[in-house]
């Protein structure tokens, strides 16, 4: 890399986006932390820290707010420089039956998992486009690609997620800006732990490591390594793809 980069990431006080924030960080880029903790955001920072890198948290900032969004990416413009690489990371989940899902969890799920990257997305694009060059990763789900019982307002959120990329991709690629999504599968976190407590996975995590053809559940560094790859130069010529992280479950 010639020049030095800044990348956010948000939800990255904790599990895939911590993961990708040292990651990021181990590649030689500035990384800005974005989450709604921020005293997990700056844990994290202070972790990168510690290993050389360039990290800064900015915590507090809740991606469903426009607000706050543009508050944050004009803090770490003036902080950090503008950010050239961006990875919406930040998400929520639940496990509920279809019926049960009221109009309030539906448009709080969509809000986070879908404007959320939206408002981002329009918040650093102006930036790339002016730098000529830019890299946004959206993190989305493999159950956008094979459905999941009990979250149809997750999958539609991360489907909506993956159709914002193929578009975005179109337009903005004469502007040297690609955007890819990357769907992990059964990423081994504590939310996913709960949901197999709590009976909503169909069997336990080694129940479904054991169908998947590499035979483990994902690990967050597996993402992170997708990520990275996505965001550097050797990815120049891949955008509007969906690069899935799953061990092979979805082909």
């Amino acid at each position: 890399m010639s020049v030095r980069r800044t990348a956010i990431v948000t939800g990255g006080g904790s599990g895939i986006g911590r993961a990708i924030v040292h990651r990021l960080g181990a590649d030689g880029l500035a990384t800005a932390i974005l989450d709604r903790n921020a005293e997990a955001a700056e844990k994290v920072a202070e972790e990168a820290r510690s290993k050389g890198y360039e990290t800064e948290a900015f915590g507090g900032v809740d991606v469903s707010d426009r607000a706050q969004v543009d508050d944050a990416v004009q803090r770490v413009r003036e902080s950090m420089g503008p950010a050239l690489v961006l990875v919406n990371n930040a998400g929520i989940a639940e496990f509920k039956k279809f019926m049960n899902v009221t109009d309030e969890l539906w448009d709080r799920m969509l809000a986070v998992n879908l404007t959320g990257p939206y408002y981002l997305c329009q918040a650093v694009v102006p930036d790339m486009v002016e730098a000529g060059w830019g890299r946004i990763v959206n993190i989305s789900s493999s159950s956008a690609q094979s459905g999941q019982a009990f979250q149809t307002h997750y999958v539609a959120s991360k489907a909506g997620l993956i159709g914002l990329t193929k578009a975005m991709a179109l337009e903005l690629g004469p502007a040297g800006i690609t955007v890819n999504s990357v769907p992990p599968g059964f990423v081994e976190t504590p939310l996913l732990r709960s949901a197999e407590e709590r009976g909503f996975l169909g069997g336990s995590l080694e129940d479904h490591a054991a169908r998947t053809p590499v035979r483990r559940p994902g690990r967050p560094e597996d993402i992170a390594a997708a990520t990275a790859f996505l965001v550097s130069d050797d990815a120049e010529y891949i955008t509007g793809q969906v690069l899935g992280v799953n061990g092979g479950r979805n082909t």
